[in-house]
């Protein structure tokens, strides 16, 4: 490939660098058409290839009618994805998208960041998308590196950040969870929900025990007529809408207690009060050893 600069090389100008570049504002030529900000970046095609060119992008992300239209006489979704058009209308290696899609509301920006995701794939332009949207990188990105003041924690697939997260923050970054502290005794650590393995973790190892709240199941606990109230139960359910909220408070067989969230799929909205067993997905329970 060519080489951009550095000792003893040559430098090429950006515009020769066969990198297309989207950012969160649409920065389209106000003066210019649709069509006429497309075909901008074409003119190392013949005059006769630019239009079919920039047409056919339009097309694909929904646009084509609004060829003749100025940037004013669009909407902040519709601009974004003219955008879009003229970034990739004149074949870049690579694309560089910088949170293009954040200043969108959100049933519009997961509908363009889907014609987005199609083109990428169908054109297969390398593309770097920048984005604090965990939902976002894990739609769109084949392979996600994780960054943290400047420091890449963890570069690999949406399931390996997900399901084998190398650092506290990784975990945290992909949503919610609950954090509970425990000390490490013959290679396990218990919890009120019961004890989870850390057998790669010297005994006596004070650790953060990270369990997202969908690897919480619950289950309504049949209750023996006079017996005390010593188990787990519920605080307060909240429907999601595809899914239901539980606050709930743990009790362990040895006295310990936890406040947790557990996400439920569904409409499950049992009573405040009401006993239940919660047993554990241990897949997505994570444990670290204290850095503090």
């Amino acid at each position: 490939g060519q080489e951009i600069a550095g000792p003893g090389r040559a430098h090429l100008p950006p515009e020769k660098r066969s990198v297309g570049l989207a950012f969160q504002e649409s920065a389209l030529f106000p003066h210019l058409s649709v069509l006429e900000n497309v075909t901008f970046g074409l003119k190392h095609l013949a005059r006769r290839e630019r239009t079919p060119r920039a047409m056919e992008l339009l097309t694909q992300l929904g646009m084509a009618d609004y060829a003749e239209r100025y940037p004013h006489m669009l909407s902040g979704g519709q601009q974004q994805r003219v955008a879009l058009a003229r970034a990739l209308a004149p074949s870049p290696r690579l694309m560089l998208l910088d949170e293009p899609f954040s200043s969108l509301d959100a049933r519009l920006r997961d509908r363009i960041r889907d014609d987005t995701l199609h083109v990428l794939k169908t054109l297969g332009t390398a593309t770097l998308l920048v984005t604090h949207d965990p939902e976002e990188a894990m739609f769109m990105a084949d392979r996600i590196a994780l960054m943290r003041d400047g420091r890449i924690l963890q570069v690999g697939t949406p399931f390996e950040l997900y399901c084998l997260p190398a650092d506290p923050f990784v975990v945290t970054f992909f949503g919610e969870v609950n954090e509970l502290s425990g000390v490490v005794k013959g290679g396990e650590v218990a919890t009120p929900m019961g004890t989870v393995k850390a057998d790669w973790l010297e005994d006596e190892t004070p650790v953060r025990v990270m369990i997202r709240p969908e690897a919480l199941s619950v289950r309504q606990r049949a209750r023996a007529g006079g017996e005390p109230h010593r188990h787990s139960h519920v605080i307060m359910a909240k429907l999601l809408g595809r899914s239901s909220l539980l606050h709930l408070c743990a009790h362990g067989s040895n006295g310990e207690e936890a406040h947790l969230h557990a996400r439920v799929p569904g409409v499950y909205l049992p009573a405040p009060g009401e006993e239940v067993d919660i047993a554990l997905d241990h897949s997505q329970v994570f444990i670290f050893a204290r850095r503090d």
